[in-house]
């Protein structure tokens, strides 16, 4: 990504050209940027001692921005990224709801590989219990779930916290 750092009554030094640099190349690691499009951050006084910091991102779903007025040029420049990051993850959440196959896709995945190799194989030995020790078992270890034996089948069951915050049952035919 390409930086347009402006200063309005205010001198943008080295250190503070390669502090905001620094914090805007955190968000490629959320959003798809185009490297021709440049980020654009203008420092201005407002009022005061107070500096307002405004930021503009265009990204391949649309332009992100935000906005700071604080005494430290430091903290407003990382509240500023803090906000665009809370845009990205709002707008990321929203598009996975409504278009997840069109969209989505300028989003990195949290894994980019697509390998199908397992990243991590686990044995487990299934105890025997009743259902509600299963369950308070999985409570107690805060998993979403939780293998065991089911003593009164004898068949392996997994239990599972469902969405609504209810229970959920699969028993296993062998």
């Amino acid at each position: 990504m390409k930086f347009a750092i402006y200063g309005e009554n205010v001198t943008v030094n080295d250190e503070m050209r390669e502090k905001i640099e620094n914090r805007l190349s955190e968000l490629n690691k959320y959003v798809v940027i185009d490297e021709a499009q440049s980020a654009k951050v203008t420092v201005k006084v407002n009022g005061g001692n107070a500096l307002k910091v405004e930021v503009n991102v265009p990204t391949k779903v649309g332009l992100m921005r935000s906005e700071v007025v604080h005494e430290d040029f430091s903290t407003a420049v990382d509240l500023a990224i803090d906000k665009l990051e809370d845009q990205i993850r709002r707008q990321k959440g929203r598009l996975s709801r409504r278009h997840k196959e069109s969209l989505a896709e300028n989003f990195y995945e949290d894994n980019e590989e697509s390998n199908d190799t397992p990243v991590r194989t686990k044995t487990i030995f299934a105890e025997e219990m009743i259902l509600d020790e299963a369950i308070m078992r999985m409570e107690m270890l805060s998993h979403s779930f939780f293998i065991y034996k089911d003593i009164d089948s004898d068949k392996a069951a997994v239990v599972y916290k469902r969405n609504d915050g209810g229970y959920g049952l699969i028993e296993i035919n062998e």
